[in-house]
């Protein structure tokens, strides 16, 4: 099998399908007029529209996913991917098609409060779980030998990967993206224009992806933090996503002018609306950024079970050979004695 045979179906089922699928997402139903009818649970968990720039690369993505999977399976039946592995990027895709195709997306420029949900869905549900998916070390796996050394290790160890990977670079970019869309002309030109609005999506997927990178650590990255400095890592968005989310909160006048000049006869008005959304981010941001942070914690107790039995083991082998040398002592000398 030739390196770009094994090479191109993971590239269908990789981040990069995910990310493609939300840079060329076409525009949307709610670009337009508000809808007539208020949301309800109804309409926003079964309100799907078919985007085909959002559909076909989803699907593209986990269809690759698991044809690669199942290969790296039969081909090491004795270290298989781990199952939870695909369930997380699976779920990371899925929360992906939630925010961008149901019900969610007819509405995020008509509410502020539905928009936010949105974004939470993107860079706080999508991004982890694609990074919990380890779909760089699952690339490394499925590549030939040729491709790892050719392609895809120099892309991991080039300068722009060292310097977006540095974990600084990713945090700060990560809350810029934040401020700089809440309060730039970006947001609310996103709002009119179907094109800015799917830059926004991208940017927001794509911060996300690199924020959780090092904090996830499952896959090889330039700079490799330990689980503590992990959990300081996440630990410190929190502030900034809650003084985002209470700036937007305590505003006393409407920030974006297409919410102000919005015209439905239904809903709360623009400032309550946007006061909702300030409430959203603040709260499930927070308790997003809480899972993420009990997870690590998970994570770092297990790798100390980890290498509690690593070391366990090692001393047993270390008993073990000066068990066996005094064996052989013991020998010579019972051997020397019966020489004499």
């Amino acid at each position: 099998m030739t390196p770009m045979r094994i090479f191109r179906p993971f590239a269908a089922g990789s981040v990069g399908g995910a990310l493609t699928a939300v840079i060329v997402a076409g525009s949307a139903l709610a670009h337009g007029e508000a809808p007539a009818d208020p949301p309800s649970i109804a309409t926003l968990a079964l309100g799907w529209t078919f985007e085909p720039a959002v559909v076909l690369p989803l699907l593209a993505a986990a269809v690759g996913w698991l044809r690669i999977v199942r290969r790296i399976d039969r081909a090491h039946p004795a270290n298989p991917v781990p199952r939870r592995r695909t369930v997380a990027f699976l779920a990371g895709l899925a929360a992906i098609a939630v925010a961008l195709l149901s019900g969610i997306d007819t509405y995020d420029t008509t509410l502020f409060s539905i928009h936010m949900v949105q974004h939470l869905l993107l860079t706080l549900v999508a991004a982890p779980l694609i990074a919990l998916g380890a779909p760089i070390t699952t690339l490394l796996r499925a590549a030939s030998p040729d491709v790892r050394r050719r392609v895809i290790l120099p892309i991991l160890h080039s300068r722009v990967m060292r310097v977006l990977g540095f974990p600084v670079v990713s945090w700060v970019l990560f809350a810029g993206v934040m401020w700089g869309t809440h309060f730039s002309p970006i947001f609310d030109a996103s709002l009119e224009n179907p094109a800015i609005h799917d830059l926004e999506h991208a940017l927001y997927l794509g911060a996300g992806l690199l924020f959780w990178w090092p904090a996830v650590g499952l896959d090889p990255s330039p700079w490799r933090m330990p689980h503590p400095v992990r959990m300081m890592y996440v630990f410190l968005q929190m502030p900034q996503n809650t003084f985002l989310a209470v700036t937007i909160l305590n505003s006393t006048a409407v920030l974006y002018a297409h919410y102000a000049t919005l015209v439905r006869p239904w809903g709360p008005g623009a400032l309550e609306d946007q006061r909702i959304a300030g409430g959203v981010m603040w709260l499930t941001g927070d308790l997003l950024f809480l899972a993420g942070l009990a997870a690590i914690l998970a994570g770092w107790m297990a790798h100390e079970k980890r290498q509690e039995i690593a070391v366990d083991r090692r001393d047993d082998r270390e008993r073990e050979a000066i068990r066996a040398r005094e064996a052989r002592l013991a020998e010579r000398l019972a051997s020397e004695r019966e020489g004499r």
